[in-house]
């Protein structure tokens, strides 16, 4: 197959990628610490630093497209949002949940849809393994997230957690939504030799996200008795 020629527009977003892997790696390092130091599930840690794995196996496929897609040099990482802050005040466990609702349970979640999507228009093969390989974990680590909430909620600190959740979540989901469904969707048009790249437009950001609302947070939230859709109104 004759490889689609790379744009600029290519090259920034795959080494964005490269850097949002690290970044990933880096924040669910210091999580798997902090969830050794309240004593959480051996399975829930184990799956932790398996996740980092899976997150730089991501940014070295991630950097393999971008140098195939034209590009030279490496990530600038930006080290002060490669560590996880704690609020002095508040218990660790809270700070634990906040992460994993953020971080896992709504970042996550809605990245398995928009990684499939993405896959579906990739045809240039360097990009399309990668995708490949990031859409499989992708599933696994939102798990992981909802996963670890779970395992929160039965703990000792449940109610506190529980309140936290609901008071928060829907500061939370609008920040998602800014994230992926700005009110003005404003870009280029694509063309479709940067979809053919793994890229896709805005609007299907926007989209996919609606359906990760609908068809993902809501039930699964409300499995664990939070009512999310009452949150997106808020």
């Amino acid at each position: 197959m004759k490889r689609s020629p790379a744009s600029k527009r290519v090259q920034l977003e795959w080494l964005r990628r490269v850097e949002a892997e690290y970044r990933s790696a880096a924040i669910t390092q210091h999580l798997t610490l902090w969830l050794i130091q309240i004593g959480a599930s051996p399975d829930l840690i184990h799956d932790g630093l398996r996740i980092v794995k899976d997150e730089l196996a991501h940014a070295s496929l991630s950097h393999r497209t971008y140098v195939a897609a034209g590009g030279t040099g490496g990530p600038t990482l930006a080290r002060e949002s490669l560590a996880l802050v704690r609020r002095d005040a508040d218990p660790l466990e809270n700070d634990v949940l906040r992460v994993c609702v953020d971080v896992y349970c709504l970042g996550e979640t809605v990245a398995v849809r928009l990684f499939k999507e993405l896959r579906e228009r990739c045809s240039v093969p360097t990009a399309r393994r990668a995708l490949d390989r990031v859409l499989k974990d992708e599933v696994r680590h939102r798990d992981f997230g909802w996963a670890l909430l779970g395992w929160l909620f039965e703990t000792p600190h449940a109610e506190a957690l529980r309140a936290i959740v609901e008071k928060e979540l829907p500061a939370s989901l609008r920040r998602i939504r800014r994230m992926y469904a700005p009110d003005e969707l404003r870009e280029e048009p694509l063309s479709p030799a940067d979809a053919a790249w793994g890229l896709m437009p805005v609007a299907r950001y926007a989209a996919q996200l609606e359906k990760t609302f609908e068809r993902d947070y809501i039930p699964r939230f409300a499995k664990l008795g939070i009512d999310a859709r009452a949150a997106t109104r808020t």
